[in-house]
């Protein structure tokens, strides 16, 4: 038999095992979508109430300026048609070349077909002109409440980058290429990804972002060595094993958010905070929340208040011996960490001696982006979830951040699994992003209600454990860590918290770059800046702009501040002969697991 016999004879082989692979997912994927439950539609996009309201503004600007409206619409008209003349007349030079593009760089069209190709360069740059031509017609609403006005700027956006050309097959490049130069397997991965996916989350879909096989908690990430002193049915408390021979008197105990797991601060020893706080000699115990089930129904803010963060100092007291500890709070845990100072206030009780909030919301006024979601439309949706099921899965938390940089963490994912058949990354903070927490269904509500809605706790007084708790009630010496990008808790936001509070003692701290890298800069990496200022405490800007930016990490500064108020060196505490586990405990791990 020739050689093109034999190659035609194994393509065929090929096209036909591919075939029989398609089929079989294609069966799978039925039966995974077959287990999905019934969608509320409440939670899958905004109330059609603001799409009308955005009609309503668009008619009154009409009415009212009719030609402002008009001179955007001829401006979009002229470009697209002039764009289409153009591209026309290379075609008519026999020129397979696109026209002039003076579009700006985007990181979605990094392919240099985009530029060069006249079929892709077209699309493109007829999709960044429309992009263009919403917004503005958006932005053009003046007769619009604000708040709705950001809403509707917001999901805009997202129906603008979800229709993108490069999140299609047929318009991206990428995956046409990678489809030829493999026969077609890297659409029949892509699609074995995508089952994969819609198995795991039992019809519903969220894009795996990091390889879930490459990362084993307690194994490769959150290896400090420790051990878990104390359990409830709130929280385990870790205890970590001391690198040097004296300590601080007075110890340290980190509450990490709820919403994921604490050992984003524990990844590898590269960037471990952890690692890094206990080598600059403090005995440091760590709260790891439990994963809450249906059976935490009842289970609301005052409960992790009391048998979560009063019961965690508590044990820090008494097993170090000591009257009093420092605390950290990070993210709803600083914002629950406030409250908790303001009952301790109210009680007379001074067994924490600071207080460091990282990137924490004690103010709502100004929600930020998150902020689209508080409106009741969604919030009268995830409480009548909770209020079926007992707890609201950690699906709609990680679907809600996700959807805050759809990009990064929803389409370009999608587009590397399914479209160019790839396997996830093996990156350890997308595997920590990936594995999320239940919350329990009264305190999410109380959270969503009182403080994100209603904003009881910095406007007026939030009623918890039997006691009116206000923000002014906070005043132990606190520092506050912000980050300049953060897109869950805005730095502005945050200063506005701090400088409401009561203490008299206060440190302000912005980081360069976001929620999590903003924190998790270790002083090795020299990445990212910070700023400090010397103004009062009082107005975001005024401090911005007196502020003196520094090099590097913020952890050896705000250490400095630590150390000021944690006591003379004592000897080194030992682990525990009788402690319940070996750090990173049982909590932590996924449900089937513990």
């Amino acid at each position: 038999m020739a050689t093109s016999e034999y190659e035609d004879s194994a393509n065929l082989d090929r096209l036909n095992a591919n075939l029989a692979r398609i089929e079989a997912l294609t069966q799978r994927l039925v039966a995974a979508f077959a287990r999905q439950s019934p969608q509320r539609a409440d939670l899958q996009a905004p109330d059609p109430s603001l799409y009308l309201k955005a009609a309503t503004a668009w008619w009154a600007e009409m009415v009212q300026n009719p030609s402002k409206l008009m001179e955007h619409q001829i401006g979009y008209w002229g470009k697209t048609l002039k764009h289409f003349v153009e591209a026309q007349e290379q075609l008519a030079k026999g020129q397979l070349a696109p026209p002039p593009d003076n579009t700006p760089e985007d990181r979605r069209f990094t392919n240099p077909l985009w530029k060069t190709h006249p079929y892709f360069n077209y699309i493109k740059q007829q999709y960044l002109m429309s992009s263009q031509a919403i917004e503005q017609a958006i932005a053009s609403l003046d007769a619009m409440d604000e708040r709705e006005k950001r809403r509707l700027e917001y999901f805009g956006k997202q129906i603008i980058d979800m229709m993108a050309p490069t999140n299609f097959l047929g318009t991206n490049p990428d995956a046409l290429m990678k489809a030829v130069e493999t026969e077609g397997e890297s659409l029949v991965r892509g699609l074995e990804n995508l089952v994969r996916d819609i198995e795991a989350n039992d019809g519903d879909l969220l894009v795996t972002l990091a390889d879930r096989e490459a990362f084993k908690v307690g194994g490769n990430i959150g290896t400090a060595e420790g051990a878990v002193v104390y359990r409830n049915r709130m929280f385990e408390l870790i205890q970590y094993k001391p690198t040097t021979e004296k300590v601080y008197q007075t110890p340290l105990l980190i509450f990490p958010p709820w919403i994921n797991k604490f050992y984003i601060l524990d990844l590898k020893p590269q960037n471990s905070f952890v690692r890094w706080v206990v080598d600059q000699g403090y005995t440091l115990f760590v709260v790891s929340w439990v994963n809450p089930d249906a059976s935490y129904a009842d289970v609301g803010m005052d409960t992790y208040i009391e048998e979560g963060f009063l019961e965690a100092i508590a044990k820090v007291k008494e097993i170090c011996g000591v009257p009093s500890v420092n605390a950290i709070g990070y993210c709803i845990a600083g914002t629950t960490l406030s409250m908790t100072l303001a009952l301790m206030d109210k009680r007379r009780d001074k067994s924490l001696k600071s207080a460091t909030f990282f990137t924490t919301l004690a103010d709502f006024s100004d929600q930020g982006e998150v902020g689209v979601f508080l409106n009741d439309d969604f919030v009268n949706g995830l409480e009548a979830e909770v209020e079926k099921k007992g707890y609201l899965r950690s699906y709609f938390m990680t679907k809600t951040f996700s959807y805050l940089r759809s990009n990064d963490l929803i389409y370009q994912p999608a587009i590397r699994s399914y479209m160019l058949g790839e396997a996830p990354p093996a990156f350890d903070l997308l595997y920590w992003n990936g594995d999320g927490t239940n919350l329990p269904g009264r305190m999410a509500i109380e959270y969503l209600r009182g403080l994100c809605q209603q904003n009881r706790f910095a406007a007026d007084s939030f009623h918890l454990c039997d006691t009116d708790l206000s923000i002014s009630d906070v005043k132990v010496p606190l520092c506050a860590i912000a980050c300049e990008t953060d897109h869950i808790a805005a730095w502005r936001s945050s200063f506005r918290g701090v400088a409401k509070m009561g203490s008299r003692d206060k440190t302000f701290i912005l980081s360069e770059s976001g929620h999590i890298a903003g924190i998790v800069n270790p002083p090795s990496k020299k990445k990212y800046g910070h700023y400090t200022s010397d103004a009062p405490i009082e107005d975001a800007d005024t401090w911005k702009a007196q502020a003196q930016y520094h090099q590097g990490s913020w952890w050896p500064r705000w250490e400095e501040w630590l150390r000021a108020r944690s006591g003379k060196k004592v000897s080194a505490r030992s682990l525990p002969d009788d402690a319940l586990a070996p750090a990173p405990g049982t909590y932590v791990l996924p449900l089937q697991d513990t």
